[in-house]
């Protein structure tokens, strides 16, 4: 039996994209609809998702936003590509008619954060009543949309078409909270007593994310070790107490790869397509690599790959703090990401000092990201967090073996190397320090030096690893069924 499921997320990959959330916010859907699942997904309509490709629904959308008043938005419809999911797009200009997704030029937050996101989930819910779409599960992904299990419960309650449904919020990261003026209690409508420290109270100000997780009848993470992580004051980002209040309803599924898009076998970005059982492609795409970022076309060295966005999590100020002894090290670098401005610095003038170990590309480019889990022989994830990561799965796939400390996602999906068994799929440390990292990119290097043996057992190894969407899927679905009272 199929379920009906609203799935409301702020991005999805072949629409708008800023990191991982997109990718879930497109594979997830289609995975459950293979399953037999009635679901559509609701996003924003920003400012570089183009109209015209999109298919008008008449007649305006109320939204109502307490004392700013009613709202009205235009909402347009599509398909997720190579699917028959439904996704329909809230179109609000003043809210969603900008550049970026959640960020001014500068980097900084939009002001008005708060009311965009309260918006959207209000008119992710008043969707329903316009399209007669009656939803069992109300599917929601991070502060973005957290407010949709406290409305289900509250301003919505009465409403009929919602008076079944139950709601899962999925928490892809913990760091972002939806932290705002108490004020906003007027614009959710919910009533002050909910202003509470149980609920959405923290500090004197009000926390979305924080409440979505008292009120929605199921909190999924997505990696199983990070479900733990969070429970913890290292993790927790100060909501630890409250989410070991709510465990008993906290599930960690794995996210899944969509292999139709990262296979080597397949892979129409790389100069030369290979597999486990002819890896001369992946030669050529080394040497493509090293041409890309004009380093010498060497062979006999390691090179070394990292793909994410320029910030703190992402472990950039490890890599930061032991970029003199990496540098000594036989072995070349390519970085690709965007954020923090002082990383984007620094990493272009470490690229400019030494360039012929060391390439540097700033911005976001999926074929150049295609082209480097090809062309790297070791992918560097040095995360001090990392809900699930999806970089060192695709390294797996491409025989790319992963170096990765040992958090999160990453410890999920990583078997460290041991060097008398010579089991293992990757390289793994656990101490946030420049030392640590330095003492396992070296220990790595060594090995692919030293040891091709080993080197080629890994390859294989990971390359056989499969995390599908498909089995994501059936963990959520199972959740679902849960929460309705049905036996999985």
């Amino acid at each position: 039996m199929g379920f009906n499921i609203l799935f409301t997320i702020s991005e999805v990959a072949s629409f708008a994209k800023t990191g991982g959330l997109a990718d879930f916010g497109e594979a997830l859907p289609k995975a459950l609809k293979k399953l037999g699942h009635n679901i559509i997904v609701v996003m924003p309509r920003y400012y570089e998702i183009d109209r015209k490709n999109l298919e008008h629904i008449p007649g305006p959308l109320s939204v109502p936003m307490g004392k700013m008043g009613e709202l009205y938005a235009g909402v347009y419809k599509s398909y997720i590509p190579d699917s028959d999911v439904e996704i329909y797009f809230i179109d609000y200009e003043l809210f969603f008619g900008r550049k970026n997704l959640y960020t001014n030029e500068n980097g900084y937050s939009y002001g008005d954060n708060d009311k965009r996101f309260i918006f959207f989930s209000k008119a992710s819910m008043e969707l329903c009543k316009k399209i007669g779409f009656k939803p069992d599960i109300l599917h929601a992904n991070d502060w973005h949309t957290a407010a949709i299990p406290i409305l289900k419960n509250t301003r919505y309650k009465n409403e009929d078409i919602f008076k079944d449904s139950k709601s899962v919020l999925t928490i892809h990261n913990l760091q972002h909270q939806g932290i705002f003026p108490k004020e906003d209690m007027e614009i959710l409508e919910i009533g002050w007593e909910h202003f509470n420290p149980y609920e959405m109270e923290a500090l004197g100000a009000i926390n979305i994310l924080k409440g979505g997780i008292y009120h929605a009848d199921a909190i999924t993470t997505v990696s199983k070790k990070y479900a733990q992580e969070i429970q913890t004051k290292e993790y927790g980002f100060g909501l630890d107490d409250h989410i070991k209040a709510h465990s008993y309803k906290l599930y960690g599924i794995l996210n899944g790869v969509d292999y139709t898009k990262w296979n080597p076998k397949i892979d129409k970005y790389i100069v030369k397509n290979y597999d486990i059982d002819n890896m001369d492609g992946k030669k050529e795409c080394k040497k493509d690599l090293q041409k890309i970022f004009n380093l010498p076309e060497r062979n006999d060295i390691p090179l070394i790959g990292f793909i994410g966005r320029l910030v703190e999590q992402k472990g950039i100020g490890l890599i930061a703090g032991a970029i003199d002894k990496l540098l000594e090290l036989d072995a070349q670098y390519v970085i690709l990401g965007t954020g923090e401005k002082w990383a984007e610095h620094f990493f272009s003038e470490i690229s400019s000092k030494y360039p012929k170990k060391f390439g540097c590309y700033i911005g976001y480019n999926n074929q150049l990201a295609h082209k480097i889990e090809a062309g790297s022989d070791l992918f560097l994830m040095p995360s001090l967090f990392e809900p699930c990561g999806l970089n060192q799965i695709y390294s797996l796939r491409y025989g790319t073996i992963p170096i990765v400390r040992a958090t999160g996602g990453l410890d999920d999906t990583i078997e460290n190397f041991n060097p008398i068994t010579k089991e293992g799929t990757g390289f793994k440390f656990w101490d946030a320090t420049p030392e640590a990292l330095y003492n396992t990119v070296k220990w790595a290097v060594d090995t692919w030096k030293n040891d091709k043996d080993a080197i080629k057992k890994m390859q294989e190894r990971g390359m056989r690893k499969r995390f599908s969407w498909e089995n994501s899927a059936k963990k959520y679905e199972k959740v679902y069924k849960k929460i309705r009272g049905i036996d999985a």
